[in-house]
């Protein structure tokens, strides 16, 4: 594992590289990426930075990583010389396959020069340049003479550390060097003539982005373009709401489905009510036992519930709406009521215990369905950061007051009562006031930290005249 850490970090690096040039070749005709090629607004532009950021943090991370673990192996490999035995082995072998190996080795070496001159090629092309006081041809052509020598030596570098003198295949290696150094110069020389025109125009950049933007419509293939990217458009929101849909119905359709056909017939087996029906009266001697209420908190709402029910039957014999009754009869009333009580409270019972296994399938499938989206996921999290991004800066802040006003306003403890009890009595649990009065105290805290922690890290930096609109219009 450790002997493989620079080839995994260089390819992790590399791969990096390989992404940033996707997107260059793919969304700038193979230009920097957020320069002026391409119609797109504001929001995708800061997508694509952002995108770009990550990968170039990436790919120096990795790199790091790649000269440190580099030099951790040759030290290990110093340090634990190979087996005498061994070499003298290896001095018996012919000499056709010493010759294998050596290409084996001047290959891997050849692909290591060659991913590491890919990778300095696409950051070069985004290392912010010095700015120079009185810039002329003279001091640009000295600029690009020196960063092709400063490419140079750095490509030379590793030539030296990962060949050897008397290696055969040395003349090809250098010559590949030689082509990719000045392919790297040129490339380096033509951004920096671009960059530094952008910065000395004469004309604002504005009326050459309309002017851009004019050619393009008269291109004879815009029409074309236009139509494919409405049908990538329109895949990737088919492909949102689809998962979307998918995310919603699949763990609801399991749920109720294993409620009903299989967990609710399991527990209906083991808890099978009691026939008080034909026992009159109540005796314990002759009803077989089981348990009716979960909690206390049942067994007091049933007692409320059948006081109640006695208490209306009363009220109605004195004002005249029921006839007068005896004694037994006011009983048998009582029973029949305590019948109907129990049934429902049992019934209330056996749905919390089958709603617990059957919310716990729900979520294997949700989990399921996660773990095997991943390109789905992205695609929504595109979608997402499209429309939310895409939306005015008072559309997002009236999202922003209508969230936090929500969840952490003045009158959300009500609300968040509500849903913790509902959720008690889903799976049969006591709402314990206590718990319940913590989470309001806590929970909301932490929720508006967290709102603001995000309003101030991320949305200030990407959309500030949003922020300046929701705070006018939470003052207000």
């Amino acid at each position: 594992w450790l002997k493989k850490t620079p080839e995994r970090a260089l390819d992790e690096a590399y791969d990096a590289a390989l992404k940033i040039k996707y997107i260059e070749d793919t969304h700038f005709n193979g230009g920097l990426i957020n320069n002026q090629e391409g119609n797109y607004s504001d929001s995708v532009r800061s997508l694509f930075q952002r995108d770009l950021n990550i990968y170039l943090e990436t790919i120096k991370v990795r790199l790091i990583e790649f000269k440190a673990s580099n030099s951790v192996v040759k030290i290990v490999n110093l340090a634990n010389p190979p087996d005498p035995s061994i070499q003298v082995n290896e001095e018996q072998i012919n000499g056709e396959t010493t010759k294998i190996q050596t290409i084996d080795i001047i290959d891997e070496q050849n692909i290591i020069l060659k991913k590491l001159k890919f990778i300095d090629e696409v950051r070069t092309r985004y290392r912010p340049v010095s700015p120079q006081p009185k810039p002329s041809k003279v001091t640009l052509g000295n600029a690009g003479t020196r960063q092709s020598a400063n490419s140079l030596s750095s490509v030379q570098r590793p030539t030296s550390l990962t060949s050897s003198p008397t290696s055969p295949s040395i003349g090809p290696v250098r010559r590949l060097d030689d082509e990719l150094v000045e392919r790297l110069t040129k490339s380096k020389t033509k951004e920096d003539a671009k960059s530094f025109a952008d910065k000395t125009g004469v004309v604002p950049r504005s009326i050459l982005r309309t002017v851009d933007r004019i050619k393009r419509e008269l291109d004879p293939s815009a029409e074309a373009e236009v139509v494919e990217e409405f049908r990538e458009s329109k895949a990737r929101t088919f492909g949102a709401i689809y998962f979307v849909l998918l995310l919603i119905v699949v763990p609801l359709l399991t749920q109720q489905v294993t409620k009903n056909f299989v967990v609710g017939p399991i527990i209906d087996s083991f808890r099978n009510p009691m026939a008080i029906e034909d026992v009159v009266p109540l005796d314990a001697e002759n009803v077989e036992s089981t348990q009716v209420f979960l909690n206390g908190e049942m067994d007091e709402d049933a007692i409320h519930e059948l006081q109640h029910y006695h208490e209306r039957l009363e009220f109605q014999i004195l004002i005249g709406q029921l006839p007068p009754m005896s004694e037994d009869e006011v009983h048998e009333k009582i029973h029949e009521k305590a019948i109907e009580i129990y049934h429902t409270f049992h019934q209330q019972s056996s749905d919390a215990l089958k709603n617990v296994f059957a919310d716990l399938f729900g979520m294997i499938a949700f989990a399921i369905v996660i773990a095997g989206s991943q390109r789905e996921i992205a695609v929504l999290k595109s979608f997402i950061d499209e429309v939310v991004y895409g939306l005015s800066d008072s559309a997002k802040a009236f999202i922003i007051i209508l969230l936090t006003d929500t969840f952490v306003g003045f009158h959300s403890p009500h609300g968040w009562e509500i849903i913790l009890e509902g959720i008690s009595r889903h799976f049969g649990l006591p709402a314990n006031r206590d718990f319940i009065f913590l989470f309001i105290a806590t929970f909301p805290v932490i929720l508006d930290t967290i709102f603001k922690y995000w309003i101030f890290r991320y949305l200030n930096r990407i959309s500030p005249s949003a922020v300046a609109t929701y705070k006018n219009m939470n003052e207000t």
